[in-house]
This record gives structure tokens, sequence and C-alpha cells, in this order.
């Protein structure tokens, strides 16, 4: 902005010498940027000038204030004291004849109050004993806070889940093993105390009401030695008398349910495992064989060579890969929905630390869910889910400090949890705390939130759009779109705002703001009625908005701001 200040307007204002001298003030000011703009939460300006030639008195002091207004306050900033040459005062000397430069600096932090502001310069002048007030005098409107918009907020904090499962599947297995080249039932199989446990597991299952059988499953083997074709039959007659055998016991016990049936005539994959398991020298050696070859008879007949191994594999491997294996599959059912409820309100303790976990995701109700994850602080202090899940709910109330508390807690126990390092940034970015918020984020790689948009919205904080266009890449978020139209690229922004996945206030807000810079009357009224229609506070944001200074007197935007 540049301000004409003509010296003959305050000739009659100073007076004085006798001899009608007067200390000029800078002829033409220039503010830049102007109107003043926030740039990381500052604003900055720069004030220069000059003073004409033959018009600054020799022995004449000149103290400018810049000074910003806004409402009933004021933010002074540091004068700077300009002498002539015969001035017996310090400050930055004015040639007589040459005239000079005028030059200094504004800066303060800003507040949303400052929205509806302006910049004065305030003089005081003095030649010798004599001082005179100068009325202050505007040189820029302001403020310009678009890069406010930018919001900690627009970045969504990331849940700790819990790892509730209403049905568990519990695995009960047991071996049926015969002789070699043999399919009979031994008394001391059927009635090992594996079947035995298999046969009540099953029972269990069946009557218990928590409990449901999901499968049961019988599969036979034969060991990989001896003719594929016998051992193919082998196989399939251990199968079917180890079935034979349970369901002549399922109906005993009154218990009625399919089974499913499984032959592997070599199992060869049992026997590499029982081989890595085993104590058997020189075992390396037949391994190698077992990745080396893959046709069973080639196998078989490298391993028979290995003779200093092989008795031992005979005694020691084969006999237990000469089964019937039966495995049960059961469902364990756990607590209903409205059970779990019900809990977590009458008596939390009944529950286990993954229940009340997931009681909190069963209520909408924020100070329910506070209740719950307190509770679950108090019952289980040592998992930080509780904390985090907390802070979360509380970032979204806007109780930031104790979000960032219950973060802090949740980090001691869990300090390089990527997810708890996210929120705990952005919880800093909310109270400007720009440090901190570098600090958690550059922990936070591997996260499930967007690390990427939530480092944008640092740098457009920060004031370094360049960086915060790289971060953000693609994201469609309502920061994004500030960056772009703090970086003037106006078209993407509208682009950006329109494919935003849950447009709010907010990004109705912005397009009026685009709509503005473009001069797009339309789009900045409907817009601003879209924007209002949801958040009804911005209303008196956009009467003081500098954005939209060159539509306030207008009819339409009058109304839709009443």
């Amino acid at each position: 902005m540049k301000k004409s200040l003509s010296i003959l307007s305050v000739i009659a204002l100073l007076a004085l010498t006798s001899c009608n001298k007067t200390l000029p003030k800078p002829e033409e000011i220039n503010v830049n940027p102007s109107p003043l703009t926030v740039v990381g939460g500052q604003v900055n300006a720069e004030i220069t000038g000059t003073f004409p030639v033959k018009k600054f008195v020799k022995k004449g002091v000149l103290t400018v204030t810049p000074v910003l207004k806004y409402g009933a306050d004021e933010v002074v900033g540091e004068p700077v004291v300009y002498v002539g040459e015969k001035a017996k005062e310090n400050g930055k000397v004015v040639s007589y004849k040459k005239g000079g430069a005028y030059s200094q600096n504004f800066s303060c932090a800003y507040k949303p109050a400052m929205a509806k502001s302006e910049l004065y310069l305030r003089f005081s002048a003095k030649i010798g004993k004599k001082v005179v007030e100068i009325p202050d005098i505007k040189v820029a409107d302001g403020i310009m806070a678009t890069a406010q918009l930018a919001t900690a907020q627009d970045n969504e904090p990331c849940v700790t889940p819990d790892k509730f499962q209403r049905v568990i599947q519990e695995l009960q297995e047991a071996d049926i093993k015969f002789l070699i080249q043999q399919a009979n039932l031994r008394n001391s199989e059927t009635k090992s105390e594996a079947m035995t446990n298999l046969e009540g597991a099953i029972k269990e299952a069946n009557d218990a009401e928590n409990k449901k059988i999901n499968k049961l499953e019988i599969a036979g083997y034969a060991s990989p030695d001896g003719a594929t074709a016998l051992n193919e039959n082998l196989a399939k007659q251990r199968q079917k008398v180890s079935q034979n055998f349970l369901q002549k016991q399922l109906k005993k016990a009154k218990i009625t349910t399919n089974i499913d049936s499984k032959v592997t005539a070599e199992d060869w994959e049992g026997f590499r495992k029982l081989m890595e398991n085993s104590n058997i020298q020189d075992k390396e050696l037949v391994l190698r064989v077992l990745s080396m070859y893959s046709d069973p008879e080639e196998r078989e007949a490298q391993i028979k060579n290995l003779s200093a191994v092989y008795k031992n594999i005979a005694d020691e491997i084969l006999p237990a890969l000469r089964r019937s294996r039966l495995i049960l599959t059961t469902d364990i059912i756990g607590k209903s929905d409205d059970e779990i409820k019900t809990l977590a309100s009458s008596d939390p303790s009944q529950l286990s630390v993954e229940e009340l976990l997931y009681s909190a995701t069963l209520t909408t109700d924020n100070a329910e869910k506070i209740r719950i994850y307190k509770k679950a602080i108090e019952l289980y202090p040592g998992d930080y889910r509780a904390y985090n899940n907390l802070g979360l709910v509380q970032f979204a109330q806007g109780d930031v400090a104790d979000a960032r508390r219950n973060y802090a807690k949740a980090l001691e126990i869990e300090p390089n949890n990527a997810d708890i390092n996210y929120n705990a940034g952005i919880a800093a970015m909310a109270e400007n705390d720009l440090a901190k918020a570098e600090e958690f984020l550059g922990k936070a790689a591997g996260t499930s939130g967007n690390l990427s948009a939530a480092m944008g919205t640092l740098y457009t904080m920060k004031g370094d759009y360049s960086k915060a266009k790289t971060a953000y890449g693609t994201s469609a978020t309502n920061n994004a779109a500030v960056q772009q139209i703090l970086n003037e690229d106006y078209a993407a922004a509208r682009q950006t705002l329109s494919n935003v996945a849950q447009p709010n206030a907010t990004t109705a807000y912005l397009l009026a703001v685009v709509g503005a810079r473009t001069n797009d009357r339309d789009a900045v009224y409907s817009s601003l009625r879209q924007a209002v229609a949801k958040d009804a506070s911005l209303k008196a944001q956009a009467v003081n908005d500098i954005e939209f200074a060159k539509f306030a007197e207008d009819e339409a935007f009058l109304a839709i701001v009443k």
C-alpha cells in the first residue's frame, strides 16, 4: 500500500520555529505486504519511504512508531528515531540537502481479534525543547489471516483399536499311531490321554452355551518309505478306521456333527518338520536332499543312501508319521454387545481389557467414551491404548491440553508407537508448539494416519508454503487447499476442495475465499451461504475477513452475514 504524506499538510500543525520551519514526514510510505498477512502465526511488515530534499530540519528529531490497532486494543511496534545533521540526539541521520530513506519493520504474533485491524504510524516531532505529537496516520489495512484456516484439527487422529473378537477359534488335536504297514487300531492309542482329552473337548463344545463345534477333521497319513501305492492305501485305511471309531464315540455321546476327511499318502512335510526339530546327527544332509529333489522316489533313495543316518530316521522319525490326526476346531462365543454395554456401565471389572475398549466403540456419546477409557486406565494401567483413545476423544472436544497429557502417558508405555507420536504431533500443532510437533511427527513413520498431510499442515503453520505443497502431494483436504490458496494456485484449490471426502463449513468458506480472490461473486455468495448454514459463527468471521472487503457493502453479502 502506498500512502502519500504531503509535507505542506503538516506545516501548519508543527510551526516549530519562528522561521516556520517544519520537520517533515516521509513523502511516500510503502507497506509490504499490504494488506498485512499472517505467515507462520506472525504478522510481519516492512515499511519504507523517502524524506524529500531540503525538508528535514538540521536540528530536528522525528520518532516514528508503527502501531497496529484492532478494536479497543493496539500493538505498539519498535520505534525508529530520525535526526537532522545537527541534532544532539542519537538516531538515523537524514541529510538536509539530500533527504534520505525511511525504513522500519513491524512484527507481532497474530490473534484472531486482529482480523479487522489497521496499521498506523505514530509521529513525535521535536526541535530543541519544543515537541509536537502528530495524529496517527493509517498506512495499511489488515490482516489477511487465511493461513489460520489451516488447522491441526483438520488432521484425523489415529485410534489404537481393541482386539476384541466375538468368536475365537480353539484347536484341539490328537494322533492315533499305527504300526508299520498296518491300519489296525490299538487300544493304547484310542484310549490315550490325547484322545480322551479330544473326546472331552468335543462333548464340551457340543454342550456349552458359549461354544460350538466349527469343524471336525480326520487326516490319514503314511510315512514316506515304501511303495507309493502301498502308502496311499495305508493312509486311506488309517483315515477310515479312525473315522469309524470316532463316529461310534460320537453316537454314544449323542453328538451329531460332520467329519471332514483328508489323506496324505507320503507325509514329506511332516518328515521335514520332525527332522528340523530332531537331534539326529547329520540331519542337515537329509534336509538338503529334501530341498534338492522333488520326486518322492528319488528323495527316498537318496536318504536311504545315507546309511549312517537312516537307521536313526527309521527308529525316531518314521514311526511318528504312521498316523491319523484328529483335529477339533471349536468356536468360543464371547459376550453380546448388549452384555458388554451393560457390564461396562454396571461392573467394568467383569470385562477383559479388549471387551472394555470395545465397549467404547458401542456408543457415540463422548462423555460415555471418556468414562469408559478412564475406567480402562484404572483397571488396566499398563495398556497404552486407553490413554491414547482418551486423548483422541478429548482432542475432538477441544480439550487439547488434557489430550496432550494422555498422549504423553501413552508414550511413556509405548514410546516408539507411530500412531501415538502422530497424535501427539497433531495436538502439539493445535497449541502452536511447532517444534514439539515436528519432533513427534519425526517419529511417526509407519502411522496409519495421513503423515504427509500432517507434515503439510506443519509446514503451512510455519509459513513454509513450498515444503507444504510437496508434503501435501495429492491430499484432498481443507488444509491442502489453504496452502494452494496461499500459493495463489486457485484452480488447484478449487479442485482440491471439490474432492474433500467429508466437506464441512470450512470447505465452503475456503471456496468463498477462492471466489473472492478470482473475483467470482456468484461463487463467493453461494459458498458463503453453504458455510454459514453449517456454522453460523462464520458470519462474524466473514464480516471481519479482509478477503471479502470488496464485497462488504454488497446487499447480497450483507444478507448472508446479518
